[in-house]
């Protein structure tokens, strides 16, 4: 069977600042991030794994590289567009506060209502384009690791989106379980690449601080 670990990035300024950093916004990990990567490295170790996928946005990028180097395992990286965050248009770069203000029925039903989205609002990607991409590719790699363990670092509301989409979750429950942590780990196990069983939902018990609601998206 295969088992995909997904690992959303480190904390960023932005996170901290409440801004949607999107698929074309970013900004840096802070410098909490970097132990706190060592952090999910040490948990991870226990671990073998034959690959380490990874969004090429820098945030991503950065927390993939990092976490390569600290397992140890002499583990290969590949980057794939398919891992980028959502493409929120012109929210990206805007605080939370300014974007609710601004567009809160967007808001609103990106956050609590997916089926109700309307990403051309925005300039935006819907969750449909974003399953589009990831989906195929998520599969693809489930049937060329059919019996061996994968790292995949991406973004808090594509990963969250995607998973609960593997999982066979209905769009408008998407949002039910809540969203994802800086540096958590999230495990899904598959025999045949089409059905998956969550084995860990936004684990980050390894991270030796208290979160705040900055962490999660």
């Amino acid at each position: 069977m295969t088992k995909l670990y997904f690992v959303r990035h480190g904390k960023t300024e932005w996170n901290l600042e409440g801004r949607y950093q999107g698929a074309k916004g970013d900004s840096p990990l802070l410098g909490q991030s970097y132990a706190e990567i060592e952090q999910l490295a040490t948990y991870l170790k226990q671990f073998k794994f034959a690959k380490i996928y990874t969004s090429p946005i820098k945030r991503a990028r950065v927390t993939a590289q990092k976490l390569a180097a600290s397992l140890d395992q002499n583990v290969k990286l590949e980057i794939n567009d398919a891992f980028k965050e959502f493409n929120l248009g012109q929210m990206e770069g805007m605080y939370f506060t300014d974007c609710e203000r601004l567009f809160p029925e967007e808001v609103d039903a990106f956050r609590n209502h997916p089926d109700k989205y309307d990403a051309t609002k925005i300039g935006g990607e819907s969750f449909e384009e974003v399953f589009a991409r990831m989906t195929p590719k998520v599969k693809e790699i489930c049937r060329r690791y059919p019996n061996e363990n994968v790292i995949i670092v991406s973004h808090g509301a594509a990963l969250c989106a995607e998973i609960r989409h593997l999982l066979g979750v209905p769009l408008e429950q998407l949002r039910a379980k809540g969203g994802l942590n800086n540096t958590s780990t999230t495990i899904l196990q598959t025999n045949d690449g089409e059905h998956f069983k969550c084995l860990a939902w936004n684990k980050h018990d390894y991270l030796k601080r208290k979160l705040d609601k900055t962490d999660m998206v």
